[in-house]
């Protein structure tokens, strides 16, 4: 079996950079690569035409791949050809993504989706342990973003995009993305600080991210601590609702708010048994991925292996 069999090219488009993993069958990541795409906003041939010559780049730089997954920050056409809403870089709505590459590489396959969905294939193919066939995966990070893998595919619903939880509405009617994600973390962090200024001992007067709430929370601050399980308390409300639609028993947490994951599970634990009947939780299994900072680049790898039989 040659390299191009085995050897796949995953691509994680961020709102400022392209992760680009070179990655082989098992997962192994072969060769990495961080690609700052800040500049291509203002070229005047657009963000899509400058992301088509960089993959460009990177099939020369790799001349054994034929088969290129790519995980997109937002919203995709139910056939996966084209972007409709990418917060992140507006100016690859409705841009002929699938096309335009296919047009410039078509001796290459080109596989696209939703990042968080991405995240989900990786974890499935790839994921350390025991990984069930059917999962909810939420990813926790800058946003929040979620997918339902079911019998090994990802659920898209009847127009391509199911799975939106970082949209569902919340405390307030506010958006659980709104609530939770970084900056409403972070709106938690400050308002804690300001409201125990007693406890919050090294964070006051610093500036506030997640990693400083992560490695206080780990030294055992009480306003960290505090913020955990305020957004554990957000989180596993719309878990709950989620769990009720979806009747699934396997739920997955990624991105880089994970990471604080511990923190946040007694609470998740306690609400979803407390608001669930026995049916539900008899075999609730609430649990970390095991991609951690690879999940992007793996999953959009793993998007190579869907329908190839491989």
């Amino acid at each position: 079996m040659n390299s191009s069999d085995t050897q796949f090219l995953g691509i994680d488009v961020g709102g400022t950079h392209l992760k680009i993993g070179l990655v082989d069958k098992e997962g192994n990541i072969l060769d990495f690569q961080k690609e700052d795409t800040r500049h291509h906003r203002e070229n005047p041939a657009g963000f899509g035409s400058c992301f088509v010559d960089i993959v460009g780049k990177y099939l020369e730089k790799y001349p054994q791949v034929e088969k290129i997954g790519i995980g997109l920050p937002g919203m995709i056409s139910k056939d996966r050809m084209m972007p409709l809403e990418i917060p992140a870089i507006s100016d690859l709505n409705n841009f002929p993504l699938k096309a335009k590459l296919l047009e410039k590489y078509p001796s290459t396959e080109f596989f696209l989706e939703n990042d968080a969905a991405a995240a989900a294939i990786g974890e499935f193919y790839f994921g350390k342990g025991e990984i069930a066939e059917n999962f909810l995966f939420i990813t926790m990070g800058t946003g929040i973003g979620s997918a339902l893998v079911l019998e090994g595919q990802v659920f898209k619903g009847s127009r391509g995009n199911a799975l939106e939880m970082g949209h569902m509405l919340s405390r307030g009617n506010a958006g659980l993305e709104t609530l939770v994600g970084r900056n409403g973390i972070l709106r938690i962090m400050d308002n804690l600080i300001k409201s125990y200024p007693e406890k919050a001992g090294e964070l006051v007067g610093q500036e506030l991210g997640t990693h400083l709430l992560v490695d206080t929370a780990k030294a055992g601050n009480e306003v960290s601590l505090m913020v955990f399980k305020e957004v554990a308390e957000i989180l596993s409300e719309a878990i709950v609702s989620t769990i009720r639609i979806l009747d699934v028993t396997d739920v997955y947490f990624g991105g880089g708010i994970s990471a604080g994951l511990e923190f946040m599970m007694p609470t998740i634990e306690y609400n979803t048994r407390k608001y669930l009947t026995h049916y539900y939780v008899k075999d609730l299994k609430l649990k970390k991925a095991t991609l951690e900072n690879n999940a992007g680049t793996l999953g959009a790898a793993a998007l190579c292996f869907m329908g190839s039989g491989l």
